[in-house]
């Protein structure tokens, strides 16, 4: 579970280093946890075990009950409710079986398109809240003849796999930048109904990690078509979470602090920006924890 490993994969960028962040959180973030998650050593410790025992009547799911990292990935989300934990362990896993198509076999070496092409992007920081920061660009970069919106999904899973075995983004959480400047007429057509509903499905029933806001930026009037076809399927809780900012660095500014973010979003991170490659480099390293993360789920009929 990408803490079986031996080294912990990381890459050098000038004086940065890019890793996975699997040590514990810091004495902030362990109060976040306490406040926003009831999480104490009592409460984590019994709802750890409540949850291994509702999860031993799913026979016909494998999962790796013996493993207590794994089942606080799913606890935290549900403020350490274990009902709501199995909820939401199954209707993870039962997304993966109604989307096969989507997550058979996925890892990082066999995707290495969407990263080549630069359209996804994690900030090698965190915001102010100790949140991850996922960038998708989907206007200029986006050679929609290259990349399909599929494609895009496998790369978001991927990062958002990595992200659940943070310990500190299990707690704090992530926040998407949504960059559509430049979308075209084209590029609108390749968003279809059942993708929208998929997408809508994954982020309100079956990621497990705290999705704290989505900011559209740079959007032009065309992007109205797009969100049209995912409003139908948004429950209150997510749209109120979906927050339009246009060409208005000031009101993005007020959810993620300038410190956090590079220049072109008003910001004044100093640090390089990581480009799709580096994070293909850093994730592919980590292909076999992949592979156990697929071995997982409900046995195929």
């Amino acid at each position: 579970m990408l803490t079986n490993m031996e080294v912990m994969p990381r890459l050098k960028l000038g004086d940065f280093t890019l890793e996975f962040e699997l040590g514990p959180p810091s004495a902030e973030v362990q109060e976040m946890a306490r406040k926003e998650l009831r999480e104490t050593p009592e409460v984590q410790k019994k709802a750890v075990a409540d949850l291994r025992e509702l999860l031993k009547a799913e026979t016909d799911l494998k999962c790796p009950l013996d493993n207590d990292a794994w089942l606080i990935r799913f606890l935290r989300p549900c403020k350490y409710y274990p009902e709501s934990a199995l909820k939401l362990v199954k209707n993870y896993y039962s997304f993966k079986v109604k989307h096969s198509n989507v997550y058979d076999g996925l890892k990082p070496s066999r995707e290495e398109n969407i990263f080549k092409h630069n359209i996804l992007t994690v900030l090698p920081n965190r915001d102010q809240h100790g949140r991850r920061i996922l960038i998708i660009e989907l206007g200029k970069k986006w050679k929609h003849n290259e990349v399909t919106l599929d494609e895009v999904f496998k790369g978001c899973v991927l990062y958002l796999e990595a992200a659940m075995i943070e310990p500190t983004s299990q707690i704090a959480g992530a926040v998407v930048i949504f960059d559509m400047d430049g979308l075209s007429l084209p590029q609108t057509m390749q968003f279809t109904p059942p993708f929208a509903k998929r997408i809508v499905d994954w982020l309100q029933d079956a990621v497990p990690l705290r999705i704290k806001n989505i900011h559209i930026v740079n959007q032009p009037y065309i992007f109205n078509m797009v969100f049209a076809l995912f409003k139908p399927f948004l429950r209150e809780k997510l749209k109120s979470r979906i927050i339009f900012h246009g060409k208005d660095r000031k009101s993005l500014h007020k959810h993620v602090s300038p410190k956090c973010l590079p220049e072109c979003y008003g910001g004044t991170l100093q640090i390089p920006r990581v480009t799709g490659n580096q994070w293909l480099e850093l994730l592919i390293m980590c292909d076999q924890e992949y592979d156990a993360i697929n071995s997982y789920g409900y046995k195929k009929q």
